[in-house]
């Protein structure tokens, strides 16, 4: 009993927050915006059909769905993930009854929703706990090792000064950086000082395929800089910026093979386990980890596929360019393709992170 509460407690509510956060606010996205260009909103789910409770106020029903892979709005005249056929009557408060680029809007504002909380979250940390900037000089001094890496393998620690690479004397941190670089994946001797004491041992650096670098898994001395409120959203922007850009690549690299799809994709039961793992961190590390999931979760659901928003864009696009509403008949099949589609990929992450349990 006292295991499954600490299991409870320990990664059920990190995980419960985290994803409630996310999916609230990218489901907010599309509710709001149909709201703003005059479009009723008849359901405001977390999670997917079929529907478990709820209340309804006004003309929208708030409820709780018993599929937890995300959530939807259920849009008059709008056949959707909730694979209700409804009836689409040409009233002027549908979906249906609202020019290509408002419907485009209403879709598109889930995903930007979640790119926008990870800019806020990110600007609300750096603001609270400022930024973190390299000491000058830079001399090849570790400020951190990472866990795992080639560099806690070998023993070296904080406060260690890297003097040579195969030889090579190291003075500056670039010095140090070009060194791995050049080295590649192969093993290399390194040699270090610690309270005047020299040490050294063989090492193999790991190619990162993101950054098409090999590290040895230190960073740099760094120091803490507090920064304005203004200056906070910039650093937040730029950092959402960057995490978009190496998720976009790490998409690459999975479609091309480069990555298998067993380690990169993570289903709930991973996700809830590394959600647990960064909130014993603390609160600030756990909002930072709901940020880059935020940034995922915008992106994964601008994939063309059926039911996610990707989806309904490429249909909205069809209609676009044809002039012509597609078929209610052809929507619900498409929707219920994609709906089989999804199933079936929660199967293969469930399975697949049982099998990384603990990993």
């Amino acid at each position: 009993m006292h295991n499954i509460l600490n299991i409870i407690v320990s990664y059920g509510i990190p995980f419960i927050f985290t994803l409630g956060l996310l999916v609230l606010v990218h489901e907010f996205g599309h509710f709001i915006v149909a709201k703003l260009v005059g479009i009723r909103v008849e359901r405001f789910s977390i999670g997917f059909p079929p529907r478990l409770f709820g209340k309804k106020f006004g003309d929208t029903d708030y409820c709780i769905s018993a599929i937890p892979l995300g959530g939807y709005v259920k849009l008059s005249g709008m056949i959707d993930e909730s694979l209700d056929k409804g009836t689409i009557e040409g009233k002027p408060w549908e979906f249906m009854s609202k020019p290509v680029w408002a419907r485009f809007l209403v879709i598109f504002a889930g995903p930007a929703f979640n790119i926008l909380l990870a800019v806020f979250l990110y600007s609300g940390i750096i603001l609270f706990t400022g930024i973190n900037t390299t000491v000058e000089p830079t001399y090849a001094v570790v400020g951190a090792v990472g866990e795992g890496t080639p560099a806690q393998s070998i023993g070296l620690q904080e406060g260690d000064r890297i003097t040579k690479i195969d030889g090579y004397a190291i003075e500056m941190w670039d010095d140090l950086v070009k060194a791995v670089n050049s080295v590649g994946e192969r093993d290399v001797n390194i040699e270090w000082m610690r309270d005047g004491q020299v040490f050294s041992d063989q090492i193999k650096p790991a190619f990162n395929p993101l950054t098409e670098k090999a590290q040895i898994g230190i960073m740099a001395v760094t120091k803490i800089q507090n920064v304005g409120l203004f200056r906070s959203v910039y650093y937040g922007a730029l950092t959402t910026v960057d995490n978009t850009a190496m998720i976009f690549k790490s998409f690459g690299l999975l479609f091309s093979g480069k990555v298998p799809a067993k380690d990169a994709l993570a289903g709930p039961i991973k996700i809830a386990e590394m959600t647990g793992q960064v909130a014993e961190r603390g609160f600030v590390a756990l909002l930072s980890f709901a940020a880059i999931l935020s940034i995922n979760l915008g992106l994964l659901n601008l994939f063309p596929i059926p039911v996610l928003d990707g989806g309904h864009i490429v249909l909205l696009s069809i209609e676009g360019i044809t002039r012509r509403p597609i078929s209610t008949k052809v929507k619900m099949a498409v929707q219920q393709v994609g709906m089989a589609l999804l199933l079936a990929l929660m199967v293969f992450v469930i399975i697949n992170d049982f099998l990384k349990i603990g990993q």
